[in-house]
């Protein structure tokens, strides 16, 4: 058995990863960031010709950027994604290069970096690759995948749900649950976060930059939306979409828990 962990953020998907890995102690805990089978989330995604070019340039850590490298096995088909690629989890290097992670930061897949097309491919590709058991996935199957589909491919809902309909159809056979932490309060939970996400001093470090990251969208834009009402909104339609997904999309492989009251 494989578990899911999805939910908004603040609704304590972390907190239950980390129950769940205290509770199964052979399972293998993903979190956002870490190199996943499945999750693209916080890496760089890059074919090893460009790979080698990063290396070379910052070859002062080659040692570095190799240890958090991992190499992805080739997919059988002859797509534009078919060739071998390497995943760097370059948010976990710790360097004082200048413009090193933003760098790093144009090769993920999200926040409209490549098309649609190639999007949808290279996540199916990676859930039809996968075949493990025992893991525990942080926001892997939901969260940066429904965001990005909202805010920069501005697809709709009905487009959104074909798509984890082909996410299912890879996943036949494979043993997993999603576990769907549902926030009856969703500003009283990015409230929370908010001063939980702030530095010693009690400037906010994480939500100016969730603003400016859904302000500065496409979908914001073409809406004419912003600020934190409508940061509100859209969490509210996703949490009601992914819960539609779950109903009419992964029937019998989910469970709604509260993110306040819920035990293992």
């Amino acid at each position: 058995m494989n578990y899911f962990i999805e939910g908004l953020q603040g609704s304590g998907k972390s907190t239950l990863v980390r129950k769940l890995s205290e509770k199964y102690t052979d399972y293998k805990a993903i979190r956002e960031g870490d190199y996943s089978p499945v999750e693209l989330a916080w890496c760089a995604y890059v074919d090893k010709r460009k790979y080698s070019e990063i290396l070379d340039k910052y070859s002062d850590i080659r040692s570095e950027i190799e240890e958090k490298s991992f190499e992805e096995k080739s997919f059988t088909d002859t797509s534009p994604t078919a060739d071998d690629h390497m995943i760097i989890c370059y948010t976990q290097i710790i360097t004082d290069i200048p413009g090193f992670h933003k760098d790093l930061e144009q090769y993920e897949i999200y926040n409209g970096r490549i098309d649609k097309d190639s999007f949808k491919d290279i996540i199916l590709k990676r859930f039809r690759n996968w075949n493990a058991d025992k893991y525990i996935f942080e926001c892997s199957i939901f969260q940066n995948i429904v965001e990005d589909m909202i805010l920069f491919q501005k697809c709709t809902d009905e487009e959104i749900i074909d798509f984890y309909r082909k996410v299912k159809e890879t996943l036949t056979g494979r043993k997993y649950q999603i576990l769907y932490l549902k926030t009856d309060d969703i500003a009283s939970n990015i409230d929370i976060i908010r001063k939980e996400r702030s530095d010693d001093n009690g400037n906010e470090m994480w939500f100016p930059l969730m603003m400016r990251y859904f302000d500065s969208s496409p979908y914001a834009i073409e809406k004419k939306v912003a600020g934190t009402s409508a940061l509100l909104d859209h969490f509210k339609h996703r949490q009601e979409l992914e819960l539609r997904i779950c109903s009419e999309v992964f029937e019998g492989k989910y469970k709604v828990i509260s993110s306040k009251n819920y035990s293992l």
